[in-house]
């Protein structure tokens, strides 16, 4: 059984025994499938469906064209914030980010396997909807990050969660440049499970409609597992620059204070290409989204999944009213001129008491209904 309904798609693989495999494919390759607020309900519809429908035993998410999801739809944002100037936060800006997240969630809490394919381009709100799969697999194709420093937003979409679990130092380091990783960096970061050729998805679909699934989760994880394991690529690519690198990372941002951090980062002078790209990254991207990085890295340390959703729901609409969010899509994407004119530099302007002035701010905020009833 297949659905068509544009920028997403749904179809149905009758799989062995019975059961059948739900397959959700985001398809607006022109944008490379920015998530949009259309794209994220009907997204979050057919999977609460899915989630109770006992016939479907597995659910995949993939997409067409070169990028699995290349963050959200941030010309709508932009429009949004530039039609409500000095009129407080956008409703339909709320909106975006309550079903994101909300969707978001409802991945890492899945109540079936859940495998996403995340061939191509997986930045922002795309790493969004991949982080929380149960089954994450990277291709030769992928390239993954949260590059939030070049638009003034900072690293969403559950990552302050997801920064916090990875090793080293390397989840702040990350946050802070917005540097990219292929699939090897992928696998040592936690961000991903296997790598498998991307040629190989019809062999591994065609493998997963195959397969006895008995609807017990633990059973089908198991099995879904060995599928994929069987798929993956031998030998696995070899190491990444985060890898290569993760003594200069340490080295880097082991200063107690955001500011020693980023003056280390600044100054470094080696000659590896990554790193150098990432510092550039750092000095040209918003002293305020490297606060609220480093902050957010500090304020969710202890908080579960879904009070960190709620905070970066706080954070997201506060954002939204600032000014650095709006330039930054300005320069990158509108205009085009990549000279974003920040409202503050590194040091003083986004210090701790700056940082202090605007979570006090963020708590005036009203969380929505469907975000504090999250769960976990």
């Amino acid at each position: 059984m297949q659905t068509s309904s544009a920028p997403v798609r749904f179809r149905e693989v009758a799989a062995a025994g019975g059961r059948r495999i739900g397959i959700a494919t985001l398809d607006a390759p022109a944008t490379l499938n920015a998530l949009s607020l259309e794209m994220a309900n009907l997204l979050a519809d057919r999977l609460a469906a899915w989630a109770t429908d006992p016939a479907i035993a597995v659910v995949m998410l993939e997409a067409e064209g070169r990028a699995l999801c290349a963050g959200g739809d941030l010309r709508s944002v932009y429009r949004e914030m530039v039609a409500r100037q000095d009129e407080g936060i956008p409703p339909k800006i709320a909106r975006f980010f309550e079903r994101e997240y909300s969707l978001d969630h409802a991945i890492h809490t899945y109540p079936k396997p859940f495998l996403c394919w995340g061939n191509g381009i997986v930045m922002g709100g795309g790493l969004g909807l991949m982080i929380g799969a149960s089954h994450r697999v990277v291709t030769e194709t992928s390239r993954l990050a949260m590059p939030e420093i070049a638009i003034g937003l900072f690293p969403d979409v559950g990552m302050s969660w997801g920064l916090n679990r990875m090793p080293g130092k390397s989840g702040l380091f990350l946050g802070l440049t917005g540097a990219s990783l292929h699939a090897a960096d992928a696998l040592y970061a936690g961000w991903a499970d296997y790598h498998i050729r991307h040629e190989q998805k019809p062999h591994v679909l065609h493998t997963l409609a195959g397969q006895e699934w008995s609807g017990d989760r633990q059973f089908d994880d198991m099995l879904l597992h060995d599928v994929l394991d069987a798929y993956r690529s031998v030998p696995e690519p070899a190491a990444g620059p985060l890898r290569r690198n993760a003594d200069t990372i340490a080295e880097l941002c082991r200063a107690p204070a955001l500011d020693e951090v980023v003056s280390a980062i600044l100054q470094y002078d080696g000659g590896d290409p990554w790193l150098q790209g990432a510092r550039d990254a750092l000095a040209a991207g918003a002293p305020s989204t490297a606060r609220l990085a480093w902050e957010l890295r500090h304020r969710t340390r202890h908080m579960s999944l879904a009070q960190v959703f709620q905070l970066e729901y706080r954070v997201a609409l506060w954002c939204s009213t600032q000014g650095d969010f709006q330039e930054g899509i300005r320069a990158l994407l509108i205009d085009k001129d990549k000279r974003p004119a920040w409202k503050q530099t590194h040091g003083t302007e986004v210090g701790r008491g700056w940082a202090d002035e605007a979570f006090w701010q963020m708590q005036g905020i009203p969380v929505p209904d469907t975000l504090r009833a999250l769960a976990g």
